[in-house]
């Protein structure tokens, strides 16, 4: 194929996607308006980038070059689709005016499965180790484990080796754990884990980046590129459950560049993400394709709407199906909260401040000292309907040893942001929850403070004798259930209203619903690692908020400890 047409095919995509002609998401969308703004922006002396058209069709070629090597086309030389093209001419195409070098150093991909994910990136390695003209080029495929680091490193492999001439051309030797061109000394091989100081990648691969629970060998990776003059550190992920891991964190830096929010700006970063929309149905087939851009190629028709007939047949595999299918993020296999919903609650402007002088209800949830605690504050106010509406705010505190373990790190990030207060030392110090209860008593009208006596009362005894209107609150069915309830109708009618901490939003996203034969409900978590203190400190609250002038509501005090 000509230069010209396979950048053709290229921006002819992203116009498919911003005239409708190809359904996809919002996130699509803006990858594909940001590229057709910075061909416009090229133009400009202020843009210090340009497409280069020769670079992008150089790629393209090579890959195409390749043959496939399992399936019906086994054999048959590999054909991009017009969206894979979108993303190869992206990430070699664009160079910086003055270097001629590439502008994109990192590319986060996030599709669902079955879209021929693995033999994607596997093009894109061998590319780096024999097609970018990179002297003693280091390649690697990264994973958190050896089966997964295998998985793209694999094909490449197995694609070298089935053809001789692409190993006679390139002076490649097919060995059995790496690739390597001696004559270069480049290598392309799979790695596991936290690799240490050492390597020097020209191209890493981080494949199921959902996967992993630490950013360490992503970060070892970038550090290596130091030395590389156009380095390339490539993610290639499907959604996952983690959303206080480091692959998360990662698409929502992804999401705020395309969003072009203020502060996130970032040329070196190309992103690009296949899934729904936050309002769609997901279960409306026609919605599906916006997850599947390989959908009738590589992932077909009649599979989808078997995964689709059994997610509408089988609550319990609704999720994983929906998390690996249509790339949505679930947290929970059988999570409460309408994740949806919650984040159109979000206000960012909302404050603390807003309320000072109203009446206030702060619950106290202290779990152990030794993890986070909690303390919750929700304010009531009515609208112009006289319906009532609700804000909660959460103080999260943590021991600042517990913030700096190795498989905690989303800790200590969310400190920096200021959404968690750490306390010196390996346990939580109280005195920084019974200061803050101090500071609001005189900024607001105090109505309770429900706790629960699990791990309160000592705290409860010295802020009652100076004077705050303390309940004791057992974490029991019967206290739980009905203000549960409460909360998610609000959220569901937009009558609840929170900042977008992303620490709560963590936690209301960990929250599964245990359930009677009486219908009550409880919350709980699937996991240990899974936090869901706020939310329990938010339904405490919540619970005494909703009791308002109807007169004091009974307590049972039997504690029902839920597994924390």
């Amino acid at each position: 194929m000509a230069r010209n047409s396979y950048c053709a095919s290229a921006h002819k995509y992203a116009q498919d996607v911003l005239s409708g002609a190809i359904a996809s998401c919002k996130w699509v969308r803006l990858a594909c308006q940001r590229h057709i703004d910075d061909l416009a922006r090229q133009k400009t002396k202020a843009f210090q980038y340009r497409f280069d058209q020769a670079k992008a069709a150089r790629a393209c070629r090579f890959i195409e070059n390749l043959t496939h090597i399992k399936g019906k086309w086994a054999g048959s030389e590999i054909r991009l689709g017009p969206w894979q093209k979108f993303i190869v001419c992206s990430i070699f195409g664009w160079v910086n005016k003055r270097t001629d070098l590439r502008r994109y150093r990192e590319a986060y991909i996030e599709v669902a499965r079955k879209n021929g994910k693995s033999q994607f990136a596997a093009t894109i390695g061998l590319f780096a180790l024999a097609g970018d003209d990179e002297p003693g080029a280091e390649v690697y495929s990264g994973a958190t484990t050896e089966k997964q680091a295998w998985e793209v490193f694999r094909p490449a492999r197995l694609m070298a080796k089935k053809d001789e001439d692409f190993q006679a051309h390139y002076g490649i030797v097919v060995n059995a754990s790496n690739l390597a061109i001696p004559e270069l000394a480049s290598k392309f091989e799979p790695i596991v884990g936290n690799p240490g100081d050492g390597a020097s990648p020209h191209c890493s691969i981080t494949d199921e980046y959902h996967e992993h629970r630490t950013s360490d060998q992503y970060d070892t990776m970038l550090t290596g590129m130091g030395a590389r003059e156009q380095p390339l550190a490539l993610i290639i992920t499907t959604a996952g459950s983690n959303i206080a891991g480091p692959c998360y964190d990662k698409r929502a830096q992804v999401c705020k560049i395309l969003d072009k929010v203020s502060g996130f700006d970032n040329e070196d970063i190309f992103g690009i993400i296949f899934t729904l929309d936050d309002d769609d149905d997901w279960t409306d087939f026609n919605n599906w394709p916006k997850a599947n851009p390989n959908f009738g190629v590589s992932v077909f028709e009649d599979y989808l709407r078997a995964r689709h007939k059994e997610a509408l047949q089988r609550a319990s595999r609704q999720n994983i199906i929906r998390c690996k299918h249509l790339n949505q993020w679930m947290n929970a296999a059988t999570a409460w909260m309408d994740m949806v919903a919650w984040r159109k609650c979000a206000d960012p402007a909302l404050r603390p401040e807003q309320f000072v002088g109203k009446p206030c209800w702060i619950a106290l949830d202290l779990a152990s000292k030794i993890d986070l605690a909690e303390l919750a504050r929700i304010f009531k106010w009515q609208d112009d309907k006289g319906q009532d509406h609700y804000a909660a705010f959460c103080n999260h505190y943590l021991p600042e040893e517990e913030a700096e373990t190795e498989d905690k790190t989303y800790y200590a990030g969310w400190a920096r942001e200021g959404w968690i207060t750490l306390t010196p030392g390996n346990i939580i110090d109280y005195g920084y929850i019974k200061d803050d209860l101090r500071d609001y008593k005189g900024q607001f009208e105090i109505q309770e403070v429900p706790f629960d006596p699990f791990q309160a009362t000592q705290l409860s005894v010295e802020m009652l004798s100076e004077g705050f209107p303390m309940v004791e609150m057992g974490a029991t069915v019967k206290n739980f259930s009905q203000p549960m309830k409460e909360w998610e109708a609000l959220i569901l009618s937009g009558r609840f209203h929170h900042n977008g901490d992303p620490v709560l939003t963590w936690m209301v996203s960990n929250v599964i619903a245990w359930r009677d034969k009486k219908d009550n409900i409880f919350p709980q978590k699937e996991r240990k690692e899974a936090k869901i203190d706020g939310p329990v400190a938010i339904i405490m609250a919540l619970s005494r908020a909703l009791a308002g002038d109807s007169g004091p509501i009974t307590l049972q005090m039997d504690v029902l400890s839920f597994n924390r």
